[in-house]
């Protein structure tokens, strides 16, 4: 039997994963709005990706405006933090799945009309939605317009406005103005921030005042939320967290964050994620 330490053969070592362009994208921007700046040999050692390869994702996020480069790395580009939402899709999957089957299992049976706001979770609820021929969903988000329009039993309401190309949603006068003469049952309310004291907040102030015209419409208002936005105040506020009937969220969320809301006399779900690997 020949030792392979001794003859000079190196054993075989499991290889570091390679993190896919999908999830490091979000990653990296997600690293350099908590360290305010990037290195290209800290990002490799992180990902298990060559320096070249990093390099084309930083090349890739400079040319969308969401970073700066410089040599060996990357800054912040001016003062956004908000992460655009085809890159906050892949991050906490499974929580926002499990979180939307929840808020459609809310949907009463019969005619109803619901809202959908933009944002990765509202999105995972336009893909759970039946087929139903008397439901009626209105929304301001094109990416969540373009996932239901092509299912002919379900009626679709988009609302005017500017798009905003963080979020894909569509926001403003016009969006209000065509809100204020919709009656709506349900409003599936995404957030990046749900605090007692701050309410609901979001990063852009015109995202939130259509969003809050919005709820004004709504006879039920339920937010959806995974657990990282429990707790957190963004820049703009949409409404305060007694407009709210129900939160979804999941078991990440802080549980004094949630005793806090219900306190306040908010439902609280929290669902079970179920992983995809199980």
């Amino acid at each position: 039997m020949v030792d392979s330490t001794d003859s000079g053969v190196s054993e075989h070592r499991p290889r570091k994963r390679r993190t896919p362009r999908s999830e490091r994208l979000p990653e990296i921007l997600q690293v350099l709005a908590e360290t305010g700046s990037l290195d290209v040999g800290d990002l490799s050692a992180r990902f298990g990706a060559s320096a070249a390869t990093l390099r084309r994702d930083l090349a890739l996020l400079e040319e969308q405006r969401l970073l700066t480069r410089t040599h060996g790395g990357a800054l912040p580009q001016g003062l956004a933090t908000e992460l655009p939402v085809r890159y906050r899709e892949n991050r906490s999957r499974d929580a926002k799945r499990a979180i939307a089957r929840e808020a459609v299992r809310r949907l009463p049976v019969g005619p109803h009309v619901i809202a959908l706001t933009g944002g990765s979770t509202t999105s995972e609820i336009a893909k759970e939605l039946p087929g139903r021929p008397d439901l009626t969903v209105v929304t301001n988000a094109l990416n969540i317009a373009a996932d239901l329009a092509p299912r002919p039993r379900l009626k679709l309401v988009v609302v005017g406005g500017v798009a905003r190309p963080r979020s894909y949603e569509l926001v403003g006068p016009w969006a209000e103005h065509v809100l204020a003469s919709i009656s709506i049952g349900t409003a599936l309310v995404g957030v990046d921030g749900l605090d007692v004291t701050a309410g609901l907040t979001t990063h852009d102030e015109n995202e939130a005042r259509t969003n809050r015209a919005m709820i004004g419409r709504a006879q039920r208002v339920i937010v959806v939320a995974d657990g990282s936005k429990l707790g957190q105040v963004a820049l703009a506020r949409i409404a305060d967290v007694h407009e709210v009937h129900e939160v979804i969220t999941d078991r990440s969320a802080d549980t004094a964050v949630v005793s806090a809301i219900r306190a306040a006399g908010v439902r609280v779900t929290v669902v079970e994620p179920k992983s995809t690997k199980d």
